[in-house]
């Protein structure tokens, strides 16, 4: 297979401009012969659908919920990052550029990061001009905050509850075209196996959640933007119902799959309680510009926070970056809070968390200000926990929260599948080895409304006058019934093991030994360890009930067998690459003081790995990555 990322020529600020020129046009009156499929309708999904139906193409979104504005997009809480610079701080679509590639420690391509950059102030005045509601000044001008990884205010955000707002644009955008007839809209339906004929995406298998049926979809393109796959650990901020089947189906008809051990654990979220957790709650990173995070200086301190003295303080965060604090990086932050708790330093009940402490800021700003900014959040943690955040610090730990690794796409966000496009969190990112907050929402909709509605029209615009592949080619009538072959499978094993066993089972091997800290044993150990678990699965798992109706544990069964395979290949990912940056850790790999070595001499470039059949170890190619525009550094927040 050979890699071309058909990065366009020219100076990087003229990339997007001169690419957005070269690509082909359909005409008005053509568009409507084209039909184009959308699986999943977050915020990449919902707009790239919305807008292609706007555009005037035949789209089919397809969503496994009930509705489109349940997509897990509504989870975000924080912001949305643009280089406005309302604020005269010295912002600019070059340093929002820098600033990413920096925070993705140097592991993402310069000409995707810049385009993120310089798209994303229309994201901002497309949001607006739809009624999201963000946070303005008295005057009227839209405020922000800043995240980190930053040094300045460029995150837009509507009090705690940005990633709902920003989805509730989309949605209305969606519901439009829905209405219009321009999008047919398939709710409850989960894509189960991409279909290719002649070595092209040529439509999908799916199955309706209520009713059990298979059927298939064809269309000209497939647009996959069905999000991260971070419930492979099991325990996540992701809903329960996130999974990564539709790209990992795609990678084993042929996809390529890029740095899949990239996965980014958020310092900001309320730490487990007990073993029968199912989810981990996340807390917006907007709260670190106000909380001061610390521990105490003495190892095992059971004492209540209150009666720890300033001067018994570790604000570590603040010790080690003062030049960012509190607001270090996501990789950084949460690097460091699992050293101070496996010190011993562990606050809370389960010695599993750390504090992060309000009590400065309402002295200093008031408790009004703090509850205009973070009420919502405050009430939150305080009905989870029973603990009053304006009384005690909140309680934080590090969690699995967003894959940076997907299936791999070219500038035009085109995977190694003709015809099959990938968007959001389901393609390998832009941003490195590490996503700075607020760019997760960034992505989406910089990949939904400003780059697929031209890179998809290039590419059909060579196809005009072709028909899709109808659903009664031999191809999609093999894939139903390996589709039904498969969920027979599983209904017929009767084993005594739940599907949620298994996946716990899984998540703990992967958490410990491919989450905040890796190591060439540990990866060692979990690809012993997750061979045999998935052959027991297969031999042992019992999943109640038929394929006539609704049935949960059949959908959780067939995610969890792709759960299986994806930790696998992150392992091995993890493996091969001898080096740390950003959320990868190799402990073999760190500076003296602690923090991720580079090594940009062997791994300065994208890890893609192939399928090679169920019994073959992938292939593995590799994306060298250029660095023009931003130099090559040792990342530094002090």
């Amino acid at each position: 297979m050979q890699l071309d990322a058909r990065i366009p020529e020219g100076p990087i600020q003229d990339k997007w401009a001169n690419r957005r020129f070269d690509l082909k046009l359909v005409a008005p009156h053509n568009r409507r012969r084209f039909d184009v499929i959308v699986v999943g309708t977050g915020l990449a999904g919902g707009a790239a659908a919305a807008t292609l139906g706007a555009a005037g193409y035949n789209v089919k979104a397809f969503t496994y919920h009930d509705s489109t504005r349940r997509a897990h997009s509504i989870a975000a809480q924080g912001g949305i990052n643009a280089a406005k610079d309302y604020h005269g701080e010295g912002d600019s679509i070059y340093r929002l550029f820098y600033d990413t590639v920096k925070g993705g420690d140097y592991r993402s391509r310069e000409a995707n990061v810049y385009r993120l950059a310089e798209v994303s102030n229309e994201i901002i005045d497309q949001c607006v001009a739809q009624g999201v509601p963000f946070a303005r000044e008295y005057g009227g001008l839209l405020h922000n905050r800043s995240f980190g990884g930053a040094q300045v205010a460029r995150t837009f955000y509507a009090r705690g509850q940005t990633g709902q707002q920003l989805l509730l644009g989309t949605y209305q955008a969606l519901a439009r075209e829905v209405g219009m007839g321009t999008v047919q809209l398939h709710t409850h339906t989960e894509m189960l196996d991409l279909v290719m004929v002649d070595g092209r995406a040529a439509g999908i298998v799916v199955r309706d959640m209520e009713t059990g049926e298979i059927s298939a979809h064809s269309a000209h393109v497939v647009i996959l933007a069905t999000g991260g796959y971070s419930n492979a650990y099991y325990l996540s901020t992701n809903a329960m119902a996130c999974n990564g089947t539709a790209i990992w189906r795609a990678h084993r008809q042929g996809a390529a799959f890029a740095n899949p051990s990239f996965t980014q654990i958020h310092p900001t979220c309320i730490p487990a309680s007990d073993e029968s957790q199912s989810k981990l709650t996340l807390m917006s990173e907007s709260l670190r510009n106000d909380g001061r995070i610390w521990v105490s200086k003495t190892v095992d301190d059971r004492r209540a926070p209150g009666e720890i003295p300033e001067e018994e303080r570790d604000y570590y965060l603040e010790r080690r970056y003062p030049a960012y604090g509190n607001l270090t990086p996501r990789d950084v932050a949460s690097r460091a809070a699992k050293v101070v708790v496996d010190e011993g330093k562990g606050v809370g009940p389960l010695q599993n968390g750390v504090y992060l402490d309000f009590e400065e800021a309402i002295g200093r700003l008031g408790k009004d200000v703090i509850e205009a900014r973070y009420g919502n959040l405050f009430e939150m943690y305080d009905r989870i926990t029973g603990e009053d955040p304006y009384q005690v610090p909140m309680r934080i730990y590090p969690a699995p929260h967003y894959t940076m690794g997907g299936l791999w796409v070219d500038y035009d966000l085109m995977s190694t599948i003709p015809g099959l496009f990938v968007a959001g969190e389901a393609n390998y990112s832009d941003h490195g080895a590490n996503r700075l907050g607020a760019s997760a929402l960034l992505q989406g909709l910089a990949d939904g409304y400003f780059v697929l509605p031209y890179t998809v029209a290039g590419h059909l615009a060579g196809m005009l006058g072709e028909d899709p592949v109808p659903t009664d080619h031999p191809a999609f009538v093999a894939a139903v019934q390996e589709v039904e072959d498969r969920l027979n499978v599983l209904l017929a094993t009767n084993g005594s093991r739940t599907v949620d066993w298994f996946h716990r089972e899984l998540g703990k091997i992967m958490i410990e030994n491919c989450g905040m800290a890796r190591s060439k044993e540990g990866l060692e150990q979990a690809l012993r360890e997750i061979p045999p678990l998935k052959e027991e699965f297969h031999r042992d798992v019992r999943v109640p009930g038929d394929n006539e109706s609704i049935n949960q544990s059949l959908e959780r069964a067939g995610r969890v067998i792709d759960f299986f395979e994806m930790a696998e290949l992150m392992c091995r990912d993890a493996l091969y690459r001898e080096e740390s940056c950003g959320g990868h850790f190799r402990v073999e790999h760190q500076t003296p003081e602690g923090e991720a070595l580079r090594d940009d001499e062997r791994f300065a470039h994208v890890g893609v790995w192939t399928w090679q059949g169920e019994d073959a170890e992938p292939g593995l190619i590799k994306e060298e990555l250029e660095f023009k525009d931003v130099e090559l550094a040792q990342r530094s927040y002090k």
